[in-house]
Order: C-alpha cells, then structure tokens, then sequence
C-alpha cells in the first residue's frame, strides 16, 4: 500500500540548510512521475534543452499564471531510473536565502506536487530497490556524524559494508531452511542431511554475528562521543585546562577561588572521537549563594559524565579537600590530572596509589595535553575496534536484530546437539533468518520503516 501511494504522488522539499546572509546556494528537489511536467510549467530555459537525463539547464523559475521572474537557477535532470530515488529527480538550485527557495517550493506544490515528509526521499530509494535499509541509515548518520571517523563508518554502511555479510548470512541460512524442510517433506527421496557441516556452517555465522555485535559500543562511541568532566577544588587550573585543551578562551581564568560560577562546555574531537568537555564549578563548601549553585550543578554534571578528570594542584600536593572530592568520586571512571608541575616545589606528589591512570600537566605552558589526551582514549577504547573495522552495527535497532539472531543460533546449535526433530530446527532458523532480514529490509514492517524514516529532515 505505501509503496502505490508513493508511486502515485510526487513530492516536494527544500533539500538545502538554508542560513540568513550564509548561504549562496539553496536547493528544491523534485521527485515523482509528474516532476518533469511540473518542471516545465514553472521553468523557462534559455535556448532549446533536450530535456534528457544528467544535464544542467540555465534559466529562470516564472510564476505561470502571472508570468513573473522568480528566481534565476539552475536546474539538475536527473530522470527514471538513474536517481536516487529511481524516479524522476529534478533539482532546483536557487540564490540562497530563504526567500527564493520558499517561492519555489510554493510554485511547485501549487503545480501538483506535495510536501514530503521527513526522510521521504530515502524512503522511497529504499522501497524502488535502489538503497537498502543499513545504507538508509547510514546515509542519517553521515548526517549526524560528529567525527572524521563517525563520517567513515556511516559511509562504509552506505557502500554497503555492513549489508553485505548479513545479506550473506541470511542467505545462507535460507539454503539450510530449505534443506531441512525438504527432509521434513521428501525424508524417504532425499539422502541424509550432513548435519556435521550444518553444525559448522551456524556455529561460523555465530561467529559473525558476536563479531559485528561486539563492535556496537565502540559505533557508539564514535558516532555520539562521550562526556568529560573536569573536577577538582577551586584554583586547581580546571578552566586553565579547558581553554589550553579546547585553544580557546571559553572559561574566564583568573587567580580567585571560585571565579567559575556555572558549568562550561566545549566540544572537542579526540582521535577521532567526540568528546564534550564540562568545565565544573570548584567543588568546595561555600556560603556564596550563586556559588552554591555553581557546586550543585557541578555535581550534577559528575554524575552524568562518563569520564571524570579528577584535577589537583601539584604545587600545593593532595589536600584535605581533595580526598574529601575523591572520595565522592572513587568508584566513577576517572584520571588524575596533576596541573602545576612547572611550579611544583616537590618532585613526587602523592595521592592515593588505587588510581591507575595519571596525567601530569602545566596547562599554563601548554605542556602535558597530548598525554591526556592519550590516557583519555586509553581509558576509554578498552577494546581494539576502530573505524578501520567497517562491518560496525550503527544503531539500537540492528544490534537488537541481531541479538536475536544470535540467541536463535544459539537455539539451532543446543536443539541439534539434543537431537531434536527436524520441525524444532526450523522454528529458531526462521527467527535467524527474520531478525538478519531486518537489518537489511528484506523482512521489516511498515511501523518499523516509519519510525526508521520519521528520524530524517524534510528534503533527505
């Protein structure tokens, strides 16, 4: 059903950021079987076009009742079946501003066509067999990337890095379905099954899947990053580290306790991966009413931190107000940052021998980011999955799939090993083969892809 609708309609969508006094360019993308007629209703091309497909026509978008000049563009043909969407794909490239791509857009809904909803156009280059479902996905997250590698991983799902060993799998496992059912139905004209290399060929897609599960967290991680708190005692050099760390001036640096008064942030990248950076106010009891507050919320911010940077002063050694900080913090994840060594009058600082990752730095000199950095990544990157690793799930939804399939293997595996009947093999195969068919769309429901599609912008 939704997929004669949308053959039915053609749809409509600014398919450009459109950004006041920003931006030179600004795009209106047609798609449907009437893009082309509602195309040359509104467009008026200097000389005499061909109107065949990939080619780029000048001329000049006119209101077709009034005959007024809207807008001077360009226009794209990009027609059936070579577009994204496999249908016929007009763009229209407009000044930027929202202006004219606003009265663009209007002429061609009043020609016929209606808006698109978010991620339609994706929507329908999945269901014409153009993209699969991981390269749908894919092509959000590229979108969404905060990082040189996040963009990679989404772009190697895009290729299909990631579809083509589950599509393989699943295939695979239809080809032993349909072998067990035969024995099922034709046992007496068919020789035995050679259930040692069925054994061997589940028990390799467990494999597999384990495989491309495992590397969730680390997809995770690249793709949203992780959160950083700086903590410590007022003066310790927390906003010293930030601006030093972030090469920038983001928190005010002066030589008072307490001059932070609220959380800064800054967003950085790491190795490849994004890192939010919270700048917290000193953690110290204080009748100040606005500090207070800063105290508070600094508090607050450790505990929604995946990593806190437990800074001290070298100069003035481990504190009393110190330990009473670790001691609130101990069982988080952390590194001990020691600031300060270039004016540190001890050569060994001491602090509590149960903290294993320790960075010294003089942030005032530029001196010791480099390590941090280094121990942050090491904290974090426990395992060895990077972006070099591409069959990598990109979200919830496919790890879920594919946490099904694994127990169902699982199933299959203890279900031949206990010699049960042939019909209880194929129960937990045709869970496999669903749950693997997911991923990639061969098998999904229509509330499935709305959710999936609803996540898009309007004009993707």
């Amino acid at each position: 059903m939704v997929k004669k609708i949308i053959q039915q309609e053609t749809i409509v969508a600014i398919a450009s950021a459109i950004v006041p006094n920003q931006g030179s360019i600004g795009i209106v993308r047609l798609s449907g079987v009437t893009a082309l007629d509602i195309t040359k209703k509104i467009f008026q091309p200097q000389g005499k076009p061909s109107w065949k497909s990939h080619q780029i026509l000048y001329g000049y978008i006119q209101n077709p009742n009034t005959r007024q000049i809207i807008d001077e563009v360009l226009v794209l043909l990009m027609l059936s079946p070579r577009s994204f969407t496999r249908e016929d794909v007009i763009e229209f490239h407009c000044h930027g501003g929202i202006i004219p791509v606003q009265q663009v857009l209007e002429l061609c809904l009043e020609s016929g066509a209606r808006l698109a909803q978010g991620g339609e156009f994706t929507l329908r280059a999945f269901l014409n067999g153009r993209i699969d479902l991981t390269q749908a996905e894919s092509i959000a997250e590229i979108i969404r990337a905060k990082s040189p590698q996040a963009s990679h991983i989404a772009l190697a799902g895009l290729q299909g890095k990631l579809a083509q060993p589950i599509r393989q799998m699943r295939h695979s496992l239809l080809d032993i379905l349909a072998e067990v059912e035969a024995r099922i139905d034709f046992e007496e004209d068919l020789p035995p099954l050679n259930e040692a290399q069925i054994k061997q060929d589940l028990e390799d897609h467990l494999v597999k899947v384990k495989h491309i599960l495992g590397t969730k967290d680390q997809g995770e991680l690249l793709r949203s990053g992780i959160k950083v708190a700086i903590v410590g005692r007022p003066n310790v050099g927390k906003s010293s580290l930030l601006n030093a760390w972030s090469k920038s001036d983001r928190a005010i640096v002066t030589p008072l306790p307490g001059t932070t008064r609220d959380v800064v942030e800054s967003v950085l990248v790491v190795q490849g991966i994004p890192i939010q950076v919270l700048d917290t106010a000193g953690i110290r009891e204080t009748e100040d009413t606005v500090e207070k507050i800063g105290v508070e919320r600094s508090l607050k911010a450790v505990s929604q931190a995946d990593l806190i940077l437990f800074t001290i002063d070298a100069s003035t050694g481990w504190t009393q107000e110190d330990d009473e900080i670790y001691q609130q913090i101990r069982d988080l994840n952390l590194i001990l940052v020691i600031n300060k060594i270039d004016i540190a009058t001890a050569d060994i600082i001491k602090y509590p021998t149960e903290i294993k990752e320790v960075v010294t730095t003089a942030v005032a000199i530029n001196k010791g980011i480099e390590d941090l950095e280094t121990a942050i990544v090491k904290t974090i990157q426990r395992g060895e999955t990077t972006a070099q690793d591409l069959e990598i799930a990109n979200n919830q939804r496919q790890a879920a799939a594919l946490t099904r399939a694994k127990l169902a293997l699982i199933q299959v595996e203890e279900t031949i090993e206990n010699q049960l009947p042939l019909d209880f093999w194929t129960i937990d195969l045709r869970i496999a083969i669903q749950a693997l068919g997911e991923i990639t769309g061969e098998d999904v429901t229509e509330s499935v892809l709305d959710r999936i599609f609803s996540r898009f912008c309007i004009g993707k």
